[in-house]
């Protein structure tokens, strides 16, 4: 009998060939991921006597090899069903504001600091009810960002910073691949009124020239913004003469010596004008100018009228003037930053909520970023500007004349929007731009009117107008 030669049946992995490989290299990629967000994970807080119902994570991304740049973030997932909720990017000013420290701590964040400067309490209006929200560090020496290169913080700039929250946002969705692909937006408030549409405008840019789409941008939203600088200055100075917060002859001498000035960075004639109006103010809180300001042995950043966001109040309990404070203690504490992956070797020697090191030292400022909204209006993003009416620094007054520059067609003409019954502020659609008031609030507007912040963000996400429901009349 002829004998048979047996043929060898070759492996699954050997017959699927290269794409099994992939395969395996797929999954050992994933399996590293989950377990660096499973590193990255923040499990309890210091000073935390409640439990909460989310997963967040916190941690550093390197924006610049060569520098070892890193940016420092703090990331919360939606209360409930995260995997169907937007996601939501905060940017704070200064320039050299922590995000952490005023957006997350003081304002939209699920925990806020009690004034004991060691306890937590938990924000029953945070902004992640209704959805997943990202809070950022930066630029450099802004709260716990920082680089190797000592260069960095003496060169920090407007053009750097949009380009480095683009390449954190591109290394954060590979981090967390979860979220690649999410219906996407951006808020912020201050002088991240440049930081946001600068960050649209590089998100833009990018996926035309590569076509990728992990990024969704679907919009941006920015409050009490700094916009254009004409434009923000004869707001300031028509609101504290207006409010009767300064002289005649000081508003005269405003116009005359500021008008044509840079907002960041003002000539010696401005600034010595601008101290006389800061003078005249007195001891008040230009970012809430109707409450008690912050007195005692802490003080605030002197130049307070230029300066992007240091003070205001306290959500869900009595105010507190003195918000900034608690921070401070709170997030220099060693067992903190231990929680928060905070390394040791990068940590700053003190922790600030904003750093006025940064600001004397930040470089290119934009004189205005009203040709982005126009580029980025005509790219159909949804754009909205909210403005606090008690603000001084940035009032409603600049961001009404912004508006107006833009010359956009009117939708829905200007009107009351109602919470419970009561007026929460006015509205006006415009083609390619909804503006918002929030009545009674200040800079921050959710440290005095949290409800209605709350109120704000899901009309906003939802791209629906700001709710008009009437009281209804008790004819008995």
């Amino acid at each position: 009998m002829e004998r048979v030669e047996r043929q060898r049946v070759p492996s699954l992995p050997s017959l699927l060939g290269p794409f099994f490989s992939l395969l395996v290299l797929a999954s050992s990629l994933e399996a590293s991921v989950f377990e660096q967000q499973a590193r990255e994970r923040v499990l309890r807080l210091p000073g935390q006597s409640f439990n909460v119902s989310f997963a967040h994570y916190s941690g550093y991304v390197t924006v610049n090899e060569e520098a070892g740049r890193a940016f420092f973030y703090w990331f919360f997932e939606a209360t409930e069903d995260p995997a169907s909720k937007p996601l939501i990017l905060w940017l704070n000013g200064g320039p050299g504001c922590s995000s952490i420290g005023l957006g997350l701590a003081e304002e939209v964040g699920p925990f806020h600091v009690n004034a004991d400067g060691k306890s937590l309490y938990p924000n029953p209006y945070s902004w992640n009810q209704v959805a997943n929200i990202l809070f950022l560090d930066s630029p450099v020496g802004a709260g716990f960002a920082y680089s190797n290169n000592s260069q960095d913080i003496l060169t920090n700039g407007d053009k750097r910073t949009a380009k480095d929250n683009l390449t954190f946002l591109k290394r954060w969705f590979k981090r967390f691949p979860q979220y690649e692909g999410r219906d996407f937006y951006i808020t912020g408030e201050s002088y991240a009124g440049h930081y946001v549409p600068q960050l649209a405008q590089a998100i833009v840019k990018s996926q035309k020239l590569t076509g990728a789409k992990s990024i969704n941008l679907k919009g941006y939203m920015v409050g009490n913004a700094l916009t254009d600088d004409f434009n923000d200055y004869h707001g300031v100075f028509q609101y504290m003469w207006t409010t009767g917060l300064i002289s005649d002859q000081t508003y005269k001498l405003l116009h005359i010596f500021c008008d044509s000035q840079s907002f960041e960075h003002p000539s010696s004639e401005c600034q010595k004008i601008l101290d006389i109006a800061s003078n005249e103010l007195g001891n008040i809180d230009p970012y809430s100018i109707f409450t008690p300001s912050c007195t005692g042995s802490f003080t605030l950043s002197k130049n307070k009228l230029l300066k992007g966001l240091h003070s205001a109040g306290r959500i869900g309990k009595k105010y507190d003037p003195c918000t900034e404070k608690h921070s401070m203690v709170y997030f220099n504490l060693p067992e903190v930053q231990k929680v928060l992956h905070v390394n040791p070797a990068f940590a700053p020697s003190k922790w600030v909520t904003c750093s006025d090191f940064v600001d004397k030292n930040y470089k290119d400022s934009s004189r205005s970023v009203l040709p982005i909204y126009r580029e980025l209006i005509s790219h159909g993003l949804r754009i909205w500007m909210f403005s606090g009416d008690t603000d001084a620094v940035i009032p409603v007054a600049s961001t009404r004349y912004n508006i107006d520059a833009l010359k956009l067609p009117t939708v829905t003409p200007w009107h009351a929007w109602y919470d419970d019954g009561q007026v929460g502020g006015w509205t006006q659609v415009y083609k390619g731009l909804t503006f918002v008031t929030v009545r009674g609030a200040g800079h921050e507007i959710s440290l005095l009117r949290p409800k209605s912040a709350l109120v704000l963000i899901k009309a906003f996400l939802s791209g629906s107008p700001m709710p008009t429901t009437l009281p209804e009349l008790d004819d008995s």
